[in-house]
């Protein structure tokens, strides 16, 4: 029994985990296993909390709920506010959270999973679910389980906190020594091509993701204080609406550091919101002026007031950053994927290097959101960074972590740090960039 296998998926796991923060489920209980029944449901899964409850019918609809309470056979309600239904559409989870907390669940000895007299896993012995909408939880039956009641599966998991590992399996140095290094690393780097006096990096993702957010909180750590240039914040559509070049100086009144942060319009699931993915060449190339007014139905055109039709390579991109919430990464639609893997592809036939700020890590992990330092001793985080690099299409290696200043007064030495390893790391891509150029510059050379 100890070689269980779930059902779910590895994407459906990280998708109700993403709700419950940093937690991984093992498996307690598989009907098809134990039994269809009630007693073999409750001799699996009684006194384990907290629990997620998942059915699965023939119409391939999966389904469920989750509780903080354990499971007993009293017969009586139980109070939780924090328990919720669940269903999938595609990728999605739709939530739905207890409408009446003192009757959120009831322990049935007959049954099995029983959620406030609304839904039923394994009801009265049998591989059935019953239904019950608008019984302490508010759902339509069709959205929820498509109306088929014949379970094929039941199964239920305990939720655990994710353990820290032994070893940290990236070595970072946390010491306010290592904050000067990063920082003077950056103020004195030189691109390898003289013409070219400051990298530009062009930032790309999902509206909310943190773009914007990643400038300031950059700014910040050079300024000495948390400051808020470029708007950022909470909103459903992007607040960024132009193509902005961002240039950072060691100080209020210090040099420009060697290095341009490109902002763009966030990128939205619609067909004709967000960012245009026919505007993504003209960006690479360095066509498009700083200031210019993104129109989502309209592609950039060359009569554009600005455009550049002859740019330098000191107007092209030399690396691209994607930056991604670490707490939607599991639960992405489709649609967005979509839309980054096309401009994935773009940026490849580009030969430009691309890699991926993972944002937010602390809202993903409990463990991380306490200490930042524990940041590569998080299995959870470990498991984030390696979907991003599936779902990106990019090694694990160029996924990296970081903590923007959101709502933080004062800086945070460990925040900078993971903050500047970003940074380090967009200079040394964009140094591959410029290596590539001139092999191939060399290369032609050597043919002439």
């Amino acid at each position: 029994m100890s070689n269980l296998k779930s059902q779910l998926n590895r994407n459906q796991q990280r998708t109700i985990c993403s709700q419950l923060g940093g937690v991984k489920l093992k498996l307690l209980y598989k009907a098809s296993v134990h039994g269809f029944t009630g007693a073999a449901f409750h001799q699996q899964c009684d006194n384990h909390s907290p629990i997620v409850s998942v059915g699965y019918n023939a119409s391939g609809y999966v389904f469920g709920g989750y509780t903080r309470r354990p499971f007993c056979q009293s017969g009586l309600f139980v109070n939780d506010d924090q328990a919720f239904l669940f269903t999938f559409s595609g990728k999605k989870l739709l939530k739905y959270p207890v409408a009446n907390a003192p009757n959120a669940v009831k322990m049935i000895n007959t049954c099995g999973p029983y959620f406030g007299e609304a839904l039923v896993l394994v009801h009265v012995n049998k591989p059935v679910v019953f239904s019950n909408p608008g019984n302490h939880y508010n759902f339509t039956a069709a959205e929820m389980h498509g109306n088929d009641l014949n379970l094929t599966e039941c199964e239920v998991y305990q939720v655990e906190e994710t353990t820290e590992l032994e070893r940290p399996w990236r070595a970072v140095t946390w010491e306010s020594k290592k904050r000067t290094e990063l920082m003077e690393s950056i103020k004195t780097y030189k691109p390898t091509v003289s013409s070219v006096s400051q990298a530009r990096i062009l930032l790309i993702g999902p509206v909310g993701a943190g773009k914007s957010s990643f400038f300031n909180s950059i700014n910040s750590v050079f300024r000495g204080h948390v400051t808020s240039q470029a708007i950022s914040g909470s909103s459903t559509t992007s607040l960024t609406t132009q193509f902005r070049t961002y240039s950072l100086k060691a100080g209020r009144e210090g040099k420009p550091l060697p290095i341009i942060l490109c902002d763009t319009m966030g990128l939205e699931e619609g067909k004709g919101a967000g960012l245009d993915i026919d505007d993504i060449s003209s960006i690479l190339e360095g066509h498009l002026p700083n200031c210019y007014q993104f129109n989502p139905s309209a592609p950039l055109h060359s009569e554009v007031h600005g455009y550049r039709k002859s740019p330098g390579l000191r107007d092209k991109t030399h690396c691209v950053a994607y930056v991604i919430d670490a707490c939607k990464i599991s639960i992405m639609p489709a649609k967005l994927e979509e839309k980054l893997d096309a401009i994935r592809r773009k940026v490849n036939l580009k030969g430009i290097p691309q890699l991926v700020l993972l944002t937010k890590v602390d809202e993903a992990c409990p463990l991380v959101k306490e200490d930042v330092t524990k940041i590569y001793a998080s299995g959870y985080i470990k498991d984030m960074l390696q979907e991003a690099s599936e779902r990106l299409g990019v090694p694990l290696s160029c996924v990296v972590p970081v903590k923007n200043y959101s709502e933080e007064l004062d800086l945070d030495l460990n925040c900078d740090i993971l903050l500047l390893t970003a940074v380090i790391q967009m200079l040394r891509f964009a140094d591959n960039y410029f290596d590539e150029l001139s092999d191939r510059l060399n290369s032609v050379e050597v043919k002439d």
